[in-house]
């Protein structure tokens, strides 16, 4: 048996990270000393472990939630799949590598260098979260709401980290409770002014909010596990608005 600071240790996380996994029910240790303190045996050491190699592969913790209810074939496969993308992203770094080394060459005057050759390995022609919108909702919607995003100013921008701000206070609240329906209430309005959100794209935005780690990241730097708590609070609020 581990206490949570010689587990957080062994796997070179914080212990904050450990209380994360525990509030949220990705990783809850299954023995608590009287006096609360949580203590993680190897079982859950090699869940930990599980966890940990699929953040690293870009999964969302949303997703890892639901790897317990696979069978072992299934989370093989699982692995195996993200062990694919972890091999195209090495030789992408590895690409970038070389070409850092032919630039330095070229530098030195060893190695000539054609302008197709400088970004070997380089990807940086689409915003991630674009694209990923452009995937789901189509090109000229993604248009019109760039547009309407490109001119904010830094107040409007200031009203959009307002209201995740507003959520991260009662991100420990019951995502559908009336106070909780209500700030979201305040993200829905918000959202209509830069395009069209009807409910079901609504609850669709949410769910990307879990999905991808690249939105997660950004939301949850307003406070841990925000943007699991935004998912259902939206899924709840669009369902009520279908529903009325």
């Amino acid at each position: 048996m581990l206490q949570i600071k010689e587990a957080a240790e062994a796997a070179g996380i914080s212990v904050r990270t450990l209380h994360h996994y525990d509030d949220i029910g990705l990783l809850v240790p299954s023995i608590r000393t009287e006096s609360g303190y949580r203590l993680y045996n190897d079982d859950e050491m090699d869940r930990l472990q599980q966890i940990l190699l699929l953040r690293d592969a870009g999964v969302p913790l949303a997703t890892i939630k639901t790897m317990p209810a696979l069978t072992t074939e299934e989370q093989v496969s699982m692995l195996a799949g993200h062990k694919e993308r972890l091999r195209a992203r090495q030789q992408q770094i590895e690409e970038m590598i070389r070409t850092i080394d032919r630039t330095i060459r070229h530098h030195k005057g060893e190695k000539t260098m054609n302008n197709p050759d400088k970004f070997k390995g380089f990807d940086f022609s689409t915003n991630p979260y674009e694209k990923e919108a452009q995937k789901r909702w189509g090109r000229e919607k993604v248009n019109a709401v760039n547009r309407n995003v490109n001119q904010w100013s830094e107040n409007e921008q200031e009203r959009f980290n307002d209201i995740y701000r507003s959520l991260a206070e009662v991100r420990r609240e019951d995502p559908g409770s009336d106070e909780v329906q209500q700030r979201i209430g305040h993200w829905y309005d918000l959202l209509q002014t830069i395009g069209e959100y009807p409910p079901e794209v609504f609850i669709s935005l949410g769910r990307m909010y879990t999905e991808d780690e690249r939105f997660t990241k950004n939301i949850d730097q307003f406070g841990d596990g925000l943007a699991v708590f935004m998912q259902e609070a939206m899924r709840i609020y669009g369902n009520a608005r279908l529903s009325s």
